[in-house]
């Protein structure tokens, strides 16, 4: 298929795994493969927005790696704080738009007023969405929508009868982004770790064994060629998708 032909996910996600195992193999510590992940979260910005991709939503912190060493959560949350006042000004310069999804409650007061602040600085960029998923899970995500809806209904601006999948989409996490294309999850574990559950229904997922430190702009090129490559039928037959 020609260049001009080539399907670009418009939506594409990645679960950013491998940066202890990364570190770990060259005998420095887990921080440090957080650390060198980072350069390849520029890099993956970066080849989203030459490759035309309207949303980029990156895995960088579930609700359950709060169970992780306490050194290890602290250099994290020193990275988020990093990136929202470094790398913010960078994307703002290139017109991305950034958000974060996720309960930012349980962030420091410090980090909730960084968060809004890039978010408000970037508000208005039209080339890209990213969205950075922090202090977040796919559950939780299904749980606050139906919390909102449920106390919809209960102040009578909503009958349960009004509650379609439709609805339920609206207060979900990235609704008002394009359908999630492409999941992508790179360290070579083959699953979605409670990731995008209700957003993912229909992507395509691409599993590889690099190392999120290793997965430069070559590794993204080749998950958008496999992406290009698949038949999405949406339940329809295969025949009816080529018509």
């Amino acid at each position: 298929m020609s260049e001009e032909n080539r399907k670009i996910p418009e939506h594409i996600a990645i679960i950013m795994d491998g940066n202890g195992r990364w570190a770990q193999a060259r005998s420095k510590s887990r921080v440090a493969g957080h650390k060198s992940g980072v350069e390849t979260v520029r890099s993956s910005v970066s080849s989203a927005r030459n490759l035309g991709v309207k949303a980029l939503t990156l895995f960088a912190f579930s609700s359950e790696n709060w169970q992780r060493p306490e050194s290890e959560v602290s250099v994290l949350m020193e990275l988020f704080m990093f990136v929202l006042t470094r790398e913010v000004k960078r994307l703002h310069k290139n017109g991305i738009r950034f958000q974060i999804i996720g309960d930012v409650s349980r962030f420091s007061t410090k980090l909730q007023k960084k968060i809004k602040e890039s978010e408000e600085l970037t508000k208005n960029n039209q080339e890209m969405v990213l969205s950075i998923a922090a202090n977040y899970g796919g559950r939780w995500d299904i749980t606050q929508a139906t919390q909102k809806i449920a106390a919809k209904v209960l102040n009578k601006d909503l009958s349960p009868e009004d509650i379609t999948e439709s609805l339920l989409n609206e207060h979900i996490s990235l609704s008002n982004l394009p359908e999630l294309d492409l999941l992508i999850r790179t360290g070579g574990d083959y699953r979605i770790s409670n990731f995008l559950l209700w957003q993912a229904a229909y992507a395509e997922f691409y599993f590889t064994d690099v190392l999120w430190p290793d997965f430069n702009s070559d590794e993204f090129e080749k998950a958008v060629n496999v992406f290009d490559q698949r038949e999405r039928r949406f339940g329809l037959t295969g025949e009816q998708v080529s018509k």
